[in-house]
C-alpha cells in the first residue's frame, strides 16, 4: 500500500517513521517557484507520520517546533504506485496554470 506526504516548505514537514520506506519523490513547482515537496511511500503497516511545524519555528526565542503525529487512517492509500502516481499528476493539473511535478533523486 502507498501513501503521498506532503512537506511546505517553511511552514510544515513530514518525515518517514518506521514502516514507511520512500520509492520517490517530486517537487511541485507553482510558476516555476518550489511551494511543496511530495513523497510517495510503501508503507508495510499502519503507523503514525511524524510532522514537524517549521512556521512555529522562532529563532530568536529558540522555541522547538511543533511535533504531531497523524495516524496514517488519515492519508489517502494507493493499493499501487502508479495510482499513488496519478493522484500526484491530477494534483498538479489546474487549468491552464504553470505547474509542475519534477522528479528528485
Amino acid at each position: 500500500m502507498y501513501v503521498i506526504l506532503s512537506s511546505k516548505p517553511g511552514q510544515f514537514r513530514t518525515e518517514l517513521v518506521e514502516g514507511l520506506v520512500a520509492v520517490e519523490a517530486y517537487d511541485y513547482l507553482f510558476y516555476g517557484r518550489k511551494t511543496a515537496h511530495f513523497v510517495i511511500a510503501e508503507m508495510a503497516y499502519p503507523v503514525k507520520v511524524k510532522v514537524i511545524e517549521e512556521s512555529s519555528q522562532d529563532a530568536a526565542s529558540r522555541q522547538a517546533p511543533a511535533i504531531n503525529y497523524v495516524p496514517s487512517k488519515f492519508l489517502d492509500k494507493f493499493d499501487t504506485l502508479q495510482e499513488a502516481r496519478d493522484e500526484l499528476k491530477r494534483l498538479a493539473t489546474f487549468g491552464s496554470m504553470d505547474i509542475s511535478l519534477v522528479r528528485r533523486e
